[in-house]
């Protein structure tokens, strides 16, 4: 595990570029003869569609995050029918599950797997309804990401940059489904299945790695000297934060959970929360928690026939210390 970054981080990405540096090292290395990946509706840039890069060239225009729904295991079959049977894929931890699932199955002579941590999907068109809440101009938008240091940051095609704390986003004013029953769920923020899990939550400005096999570091040696790589650091507390994410959980009934705070201490929450809130890998541990809670709260109220099979062992240890156990039937 390890907190790192792009010596020279490329031009265009979302933090430094690792996750697209290490697909154009597989391609020009000749370890692959394909990545796959999401890149940008031409109608869309927010509006994720699946590609099969075989160009160096062509993996800068798949920078970036794209919010919405796209089947990217779609494309598997067609690049083995035409001999592509090396591939990398770039992919988040539902899309990942999946493909572990099949690759037996499906004729792939080599794959490297990237998986990148997901927080929580919804459609391209909420998503829009959601940029339309932070901004004026929403169509001027150019880049969006949720930081480690409790901050939305927003770019915009003038140069503009802005930065909004989570604690003033406004969730209150998005519709109650705005994220899937199947992300509320969701038990593996980190993407486990992968080789290599490329994400921030841990970064502390920078990116966290997570090398899972021999495979993962394989392609963080092919790397060398053009990435530095650090001990994670850890600060803060998570208890307080988690268990009041709970309590806004409860208190939301199957909504967003709502912050009860009043409107004038959220300037100086903000403030603090950066400075004495978790960072670093008690950032990481409070996120996955709260995913952990989120999931059987929310299958506790809409599907609890279902939890005994959908919520593993590692979830209810997780939030044992929250005071939620399993009752009769849930394990």
């Amino acid at each position: 595990m390890f907190q790192a970054g792009l010596k020279q981080p490329s031009a265009g990405a979302q933090w430094t570029g690792i996750t697209t540096k290490i697909a154009e090292k597989l391609l020009v290395s000749g370890k692959v003869d394909a990545v796959l990946t999401m890149t940008a509706d031409p109608n869309d840039r927010w509006r994720p569609v699946p590609t099969l890069v075989t160009n160096v060239d062509d993996l800068a225009a798949c920078r970036g995050m794209r919010m919405g729904y796209a089947p990217l295991l779609s494309l598997v079959e067609p690049a083995i029918a035409v001999g592509l049977k090396r591939l990398a894929i770039i992919g988040i931890p539902c899309q990942v599950y999946a493909l572990r699932a099949l690759q037996d199955e499906m004729g792939i002579e080599q794959l490297y797997v990237i998986g990148t941590p997901c927080s929580d999907n919804t459609t391209t068109e909420r998503f829009h309804e959601f940029l339309a809440l932070l901004c004026e101009q929403p169509e001027t938008c150019t880049y969006l990401e949720f930081r480690a240091d409790y901050h939305v940051e927003m770019r915009f095609q003038n140069g503009e940059i802005k930065t909004i704390p989570f604690l003033k986003l406004p969730l209150s004013q998005l519709p109650r489904d705005f994220f899937p029953l199947t992300c509320q769920t969701c038990v593996d923020y980190t993407n486990v299945l992968a080789d290599i899990t490329v994400g921030y939550m841990a970064g502390r400005g920078e990116q966290w790695l997570l090398v899972r096999n021999a495979r993962g570091q394989e392609m963080l040696d092919l790397l060398g000297e053009e990435i530095s790589l650090k001990t994670p650091s850890s600060a803060g507390n998570r208890a307080g934060p988690v268990k009041g994410f709970l309590k806004n959980t409860e208190r939301a009934a199957g909504g967003l959970p709502l912050r009860a705070m009043p409107d004038w201490a959220r300037p100086i929450a903000a403030y603090l929360m950066p400075r004495i809130g978790p960072r670093g890998l008690e950032f990481a541990r409070a996120r996955l928690e709260m995913k952990a809670v989120e999931t059987v709260l929310h299958l506790r109220r809409v599907k609890p026939r279902r939890m005994r099979h959908m919520i593993p062992d590692h979830v209810w240890r997780l939030v044992e210390s929250y005071g939620l156990k399993p009752e009769e039937g849930e394990r």
